[in-house]
């Protein structure tokens, strides 16, 4: 990071601008190593992994039944002698000859001379003079329940690039290669903190000015979904002090700091003017609600992001901002999230221009089947019943001022970051 190459001219930033200096100006800082690919879910892979071969790696069968060559169907009307048996992991090559049949089970190699395999539920099983037969009907087409080798994968293939985030539908795709072990950004080391002395955690005596801090637990478990370490350094009282020693100490063993309250203008909030006077703050004050005093810099070799107290900004500003700034610093992409135009169900005047509010909104359908987009009817940055009454953020722009039913909003779902 250089100093001030987050600054502006702006007293407060527009969100936009915000997600533009952040995406143009991170890069990653995490480090590699190798892990087992048990171990690999949820990391940032470091490697492109390439398929070894063909997956799969021979033509086998979808299912139980019969294989046989469909054009044979025609010459024995579908009475054909088995002359195989041939199961799952039976590796000795086996031909069958014309007008003949295999009794074949799923995920079994197809013989050299079949193309077609037949159902078991849907043939007749038939013995004559000792010999074995299967009735296979009409109406297979050729190729029926055979899976080809390299239909999912053909050899050579670049099944994902280093800096995607890996799913468990990745490790299935990555083990069905016979790669098990894999290069990947080792998980950001986070020192995660409230401020306030009226904070307490719960189990505490609550005494009549105290609050509990919803916040570190909430943001802890939102860094659930990403690659990370998470270190609780506690609450931090109103003491610039004890503030600047915790977090210089803590800039020594971590990646990044994390702060939730002591972002503002107060006079004892102390997070920004340790950043002033001992690093850098290269963005604060956004043009947003909830989370205006969101703010962003670095402490020694330390990134550090500051967001607002109260528990609804304190999660916009993180999923908004600080999710996919993780991503990033942790190896992978920026992840810009999808927005859905949905009809409105909302009425609402005098929406103040010159900045951009993200509503708590959940989608309900009206009488006539069609789905609209509602808000949740209190606004406090408070309210934490709001985030856990909705489905996601209803994004209004700066420019406007007012919503009428059926104008389509932009919904972004909370699944977008990582949220279920």
């Amino acid at each position: 990071m250089i100093n001030d190459c987050f600054s502006h001219d702006e007293e407060r930033l527009l969100h936009n601008d915000a997600i533009k200096l952040l995406k143009t100006r991170l890069f990653s800082i995490a480090t590699k190593s190798t892990i087992n690919l048990e171990h690999a879910c949820g990391k940032i892979l470091a490697q492109d992994i390439v398929a070894p071969r063909d997956i799969p790696a021979f033509n086998n069968t979808a299912m139980d039944g019969y294989a046989f060559c469909h054009e044979d169907h025609k010459k024995t009307g579908g009475f054909f002698p088995l002359v195989a048996r041939i199961a799952a992991g039976d590796n000795e090559p086996i031909e069958i000859p014309g007008s003949s049949a295999a009794r074949i089970f799923t995920g079994a190699v197809m013989p050299v001379g079949a193309d077609s395999v037949a159902m078991q539920e849907d043939c007749q099983p038939h013995e004559q003079d000792g010999q074995k037969f299967v009735i296979i009907p009409q109406g297979f087409k050729k190729g029926a329940n055979v899976r080809l080798a390299g239909e999912d994968v053909k050899s050579g293939e670049t099944l994902l690039k280093a800096g995607c985030l890996l799913r468990p539908q990745d490790i299935a795709s990555i083990a069905s290669c016979g790669i098990a072990e894999l290069e990947i950004y080792t998980p950001l080391r986070i020192a995660l903190a409230s401020t306030g002395n009226e904070i307490i955690r719960p189990g505490k005596s609550v005494e009549k000015a105290s609050v509990f801090d919803a916040n570190f637990f909430m943001i802890s478990s939102l860094l659930n979904s990403l690659p990370v370490e998470v270190t609780d350094l506690g609450i931090l009282p109103d003491d610039k002090g004890v503030v600047e020693t915790t977090l210089l100490q803590a800039t020594k063993t971590h990646d990044i700091i994390i702060t939730s309250g002591g972002a503002s203008l107060g006079s004892e909030d102390h997070i920004t003017s340790l950043l002033a006077e001992k690093g850098s703050r290269h963005m604060w004050q956004l043009a947003i609600k909830p989370g205006r005093p969101m703010c962003f810099g670095s402490l020694n070799d330390t990134m550090f992001f500051g967001l607002p107290g109260n528990p609804v900004a304190s999660f916009v500003c993180f999923s908004l901002y600080i999710h996919p700034s993780l991503l990033v610093l942790g190896g992978s992409k920026w992840k810009e999230p999808r927005r859905f135009a949905v009809q409105s169900g909302v009425t609402f005047k005098n929406k103040k221009p010159g900045r951009r509010e993200f509503w708590r909104g959940y989608l309900e359908q009206d009488e006539s089947g069609v789905t609209r987009l509602h808000k949740y009817d209190r606004d406090g940055s408070g309210l934490i019943s709001g985030l856990r009454h909705a489905e996601g953020l209803i994004e209004i722009g700066e420019d406007v001022t007012e919503i009428s039913p059926d104008d389509l909003l932009d919904f972004i779902p909370f699944t977008e970051f990582g949220i279920l």
